[in-house]
């Protein structure tokens, strides 16, 4: 019994120890959490403040600092003190909001500003426990930024209507794509554009500014945006108020959120005129500078070649697939060294950097000559451009500089040439003054040489030198024909004789360039032959008129014995002294056929004496002319059994002259055909002609003539190479060439030995 209860006070005993350690582990947990909850609510943003029923507080001394107040207050009304503490205001409100939350349970939120601090702290309370539980939060550093924030989304708000305004007042379109590409906002620009009626509408019906035709239509480029979320760029057309023209599309990928594409559209049209206006310039330009002589190349400002011309090519034996390389101003110069086009220098890498400096040449325009091995000249010409590159100009001035050189020899034997002439030569400009003469030109007018020099006008010459003439009157005459020849550009001339027997003959002549030219020829030596040829002349011209003269008395004398002896020679042939003897007759026939023939000399003799004098003019027929003659010449030709032929075209008709004369002319060209054909020959008389002129035409089958003879047939005082009876001592042709150059015709005689004769005269109408 007492075991047992021994061992039951035992278990008692443990278990009332364990109960007790057990106790003791719970007391040293909850202290531990109250440590825990201590520290926590002693590092937390917020400080609780708890409200009785009865209305006293329990609040943490940390709170009562942040409201200023020392110690805690008790109640609500004490939270207000002169000067510190809570504001009246803002004590009221906290009160009403405490006692609602009591009565209703109403939680509640509000801020207040203690007395004094420049501290914000946020209230928030709620029913607990049949109390309030009121926590109090320091707003102050919320608050600063919830103010800075403010300011902020005002100046935003004032920014984003400055933005809208500007973007509606822009006078190009914008808009405004969302995530999905459609329209979201457009501009009055974009509206005006497609011609709606506002914004509204065409964003609800999603007008497009540029057409749809082309790759992805007018959302490509705004997608291509999206999709690489890079601004992206095109040039589309489009159609504005009527007219196509060329916008410059620009699509903005915008950040997430909201996403989308910004949009807006640049009018390039005039710069796409402009653009091609100015390639059309350029094009031209280059197609202007291949037409050149002269080689031009453009470099670049990274000073390779980006242009050359068909010249330059040739210039410099440049081939054209190096030149699209566009190579370096460097290795063009070396280029042009190897073709041998450059001037020959010791240090050409020095002579290259010079020339590389052009590119930077702040003096303009470089220009230098350049002389070739081959004998070339080159003017070149460097001029910089404003982007930095270099444009040059080679001119191949060879020709230029052998011209000049040409010319400098020319001046040199033009001047010695006329200081050697026998002519005297000045030259004078429009103003009359003297500008080039020659030293013949000072010799005979006696001037100086410091006088000329001065370049004097003509007046002043001639007045200075009137008096050497034989006339001084004469000087003006000179004077007037110098001003006429450079004024008027007229060319006039005449003669001076001076004091000392000189005689010149001078002229003026206009020249090209506006000025005068005045000659001077001493022609004194000529004047005196001229004037003994004229003594000689009117001595021969005295002695013709009296060969003519005598030669007409003669012929007249000699006519009057032959006509007594033709006559007697008749009567005894016609038998008034008798019946002669048959041998007689034969006499008399031989007397009458020479008295014949030596009239027929007398009277040819006649007619050439007599020549000279005018014919009379008047109708003539041809066709009867050309009978009567062959009537005359027929029994001549009869003796010899000549076929003689006379052919007349209707074409021969009439023409103006002498009908003795020309009937004698063409008797004499039959006579003398006759006389050069044999027996049987043959002899042609045609005549024929045209508007203008008539022709007589004799020829034969005779022996014909050779070179000589025929030089001197014309001739009335050479040889006859034929003697023969019907000749007339060979004045046949002379005469029938007087009597056709009489009549203002032409006489022409073609004949080679063994192919005839062929005598043509023609006749003007």
């Amino acid at each position: 019994m007492v075991g047992a209860a021994l061992a039951l006070a035992i278990v008692g005993a443990c278990w009332v120890l364990y109960a007790g350690l057990r106790a003791k582990a719970a007391a040293g947990a909850t202290a531990a959490d109250n440590d825990k909850l201590s520290a926590l609510l002693g590092s937390a943003p917020a400080l609780a403040m708890v409200v009785h029923p009865d209305g006293r507080l329990e609040l943490p001394d940390r709170l009562a600092d942040w409201i200023g107040l020392s110690p805690p207050p008790r109640f609500l009304a004490d939270m207000v003190t002169p000067g510190a503490g809570l504001t009246s205001e803002d004590a009221v409100t906290l009160n009403d909001a405490v006692t609602a939350a009591q009565k209703a349970g109403e939680p509640f939120a509000l801020a207040i500003r203690p007395q004094g601090s420049s501290r914000t702290l946020t209230v928030q309370g709620q029913r607990a426990a049949g109390g309030v539980v009121v926590w109090f939060f320091d707003a102050t550093e919320s608050q600063a930024r919830i103010g800075e924030l403010l300011g902020q989304t005002a100046q935003l708000t004032d920014a984003f209507g400055a933005l809208k305004g500007l973007i509606e007042a822009a006078p190009l379109p914008m808009w405004y794509r969302g995530p999905d590409l459609r329209l979201a906002m457009v501009n009055s620009a974009y509206v005006r554009a497609v011609e709606g009626r506002d914004a509204r509408d065409v964003v609800g019906r999603g007008i497009e500014l540029i057409e749809g035709s082309g790759v992805g239509g007018p959302l490509a480029n705004a997608g291509r945006a999206r999709d690489t979320d890079r601004p992206s760029i095109a040039n589309a057309p489009a159609t504005i108020e009527g007219a196509r023209k060329m916008l410059r599309i620009h699509d903005v990928p915008l950040p997430t959120p909201p996403g989308g594409v910004a949009g807006f559209a640049i009018d390039i049209e005039e710069l796409e005129q402009a653009r091609g206006g100015i390639k059309r310039f350029a094009d031209a330009q280059r197609a202007m500078l291949d037409r050149l002589s002269a080689g031009v190349a453009q470099f670049a400002a990274d000073r390779t070649l980006t242009f050359c011309n068909e010249p330059f090519i040739r210039m410099f034996a440049m081939r054209g697939e190096w030149l699209a390389d566009r190579p370096e101003f460097d290795r063009v110069l070396e280029r042009m060294r190897e073709a041998k086009r450059l001037p020959e220098v010791r240090d050409f890498p020095g002579w290259k950097a010079e020339r590389r400096d052009w590119f930077l040449a702040a003096t303009g325009t470089i220009e230098e000559s350049w002389t070739l091995s081959g004998g070339s000249h080159l003017r070149v010409v460097g001029h910089p451009l404003p982007d930095g590159g270099l444009l040059l100009i080679f001119e191949d001035r060879t020709e230029q500089v052998q011209l000049a050189s040409a010319r400098d020899t020319l001046l040199r034997v033009r001047t010695a040439t006329f200081d050697n002439l026998f002519e005297a030569i000045g030259v004078f400009a429009g103003d009359g003054r003297l500008q080039i003469w020659n030293n013949r030109f000072r010799q005979i007018w006696g001037f100086d040489e410091e006088f000329l020099a001065t370049h004097p006008r003509i007046d002043a010459l001639v007045g200075e030198r009137s008096a050497m003439l034989a006339s001084p009157s004469r000087a003006s005459v000179i004077a007037e024909l110098v001003r006429s020849a450079a004024v008027g550009r007229t060319q006039r001339g005449g003669r001076v004789a001076f004091a000392d027997g000189r005689h010149y003959e001078f002229a003026g002549v206009p020249l090209p360039d506006g000025n005068a030219l005045f000659t001077m020829l001493d022609i004194s030596d000529s004047r005196r032959a001229e004037q003994a040829l004229r003594d000689r002349n009117e001595a021969l011209e005295a002695a013709d008129r009296i060969k003519t003269a005598f030669v007409a008395n003669m012929s007249y004398e000699l006519r009057t014995p032959l006509t007594s002896i033709q006559g007697f020679a008749e009567m005894m042939g016609e038998g008034y002294a008798g019946k002669l003897p048959k041998q007689a007759d034969g006499y008399v026939d031989a007397i009458l056929e020479s008295t014949a023939r030596l009239a027929a000399l007398v009277d040819d003799v006649l007619d050439l004496a007599e020549s000279e004098r005018e014919i009379e003019l008047q109708d003539v027929d041809l066709e009867t002319l050309a009978a009567a003659a062959a009537e005359s010449v027929a029994p001549a030709a009869k003796r010899k059994s000549i076929d003689f032929a006379i052919e007349v075209a209707p074409s021969t008709g009439m023409v103006k002259g002498d009908p003795k004369k020309l009937r004698e002319m063409t008797e004499h060209l039959l006579r003398h055909a006759v006389a050069g054909v044999g027996e049987k020959g043959r002899v042609l008389l045609h005549t024929d002609g045209d508007e203008k002129r008539a022709r007589i035409v004799v020829s034969d089958d005779g022996a014909g003539m050779d070179e000589a003879a025929v030089a001197r047939a014309f001739d009335p005082f050479a040889e006859p190479a034929v003697q023969d009876d019907s000749r007339a001592l060979g004045l046949g042709l002379p005469l029938a060439k007087q009597f056709a150059e009489a009549h203002g015709g032409t006489i022409q005689l073609l004949s080679e030995p063994g192919a005839g004769t062929l005598i043509t005269v023609e006749l003007p109408r």
